[in-house]
């Protein structure tokens, strides 16, 4: 097998693990808890609460009636898929913050996915916040696509830094 074969299986078995941690997670607290009961992990700070988010991000949409949201958040995920996909195929093997980032959104996609043609909702469960103010629970997917945004940004910004270094023409 070419080293390429071995880069892309790797970066297939990263988004694999990604899948299976959140499904599994999510079982896992899905099948222990009931909704809305809420644990305290570090108190004052991190709980794992049970909650179903039938929207998108952070529950946006959630009020869009069943036919509408369901063809959307269906179609939604499965054109990132799609496009993650793409992108993989489209980049050479050996530029690995890309291709990691690119795995960890689409791991992260595809357990959302999964929940949504399942349930009809997605399962969140990771419950962060300060006092009263709450960040949106989220979960193992969610996390991952924010990894890999952030790893995709990071890497963006990081070749622009290279290339403003290589053009600028040496000090006399």
């Amino acid at each position: 097998m070419s080293r390429g074969a071995l880069l892309r299986a790797a970066y297939a078995a990263l988004s694999l693990s990604v899948l299976l941690l959140d499904q599994a997670t999510k079982l896992l607290v899905a099948s222990t808890m009931a909704l809305y009961e809420s644990v305290p992990v570090i108190p004052g700070l991190f709980h794992i609460t049970v909650i179903t988010n039938r929207g998108a991000l952070f529950g946006i949409l959630h009020n869009l009636p069943d036919p509408y949201r369901a063809a959307l958040f269906t179609a939604v995920p499965v054109a990132a898929v799609a496009l993650m996909l793409t992108f993989q195929l489209r980049t050479a093997p050996t530029e690995r913050s890309t291709q990691v980032g690119l795995a960890l959104i689409l791991g992260g996609a595809i357990g959302n996915l999964a929940d949504r043609i399942r349930l009809g909702y997605v399962v969140d469960f990771l419950d962060v916040f300060v006092g009263t103010h709450h960040w949106p629970a989220f979960n193992v997917a969610d996390a991952s696509i924010c990894v890999g945004v952030s790893v995709l940004l990071a890497d963006i910004l990081w070749r622009g830094v290279r290339h403003r270094r290589t053009a600028l023409p040496p000090e006399a």
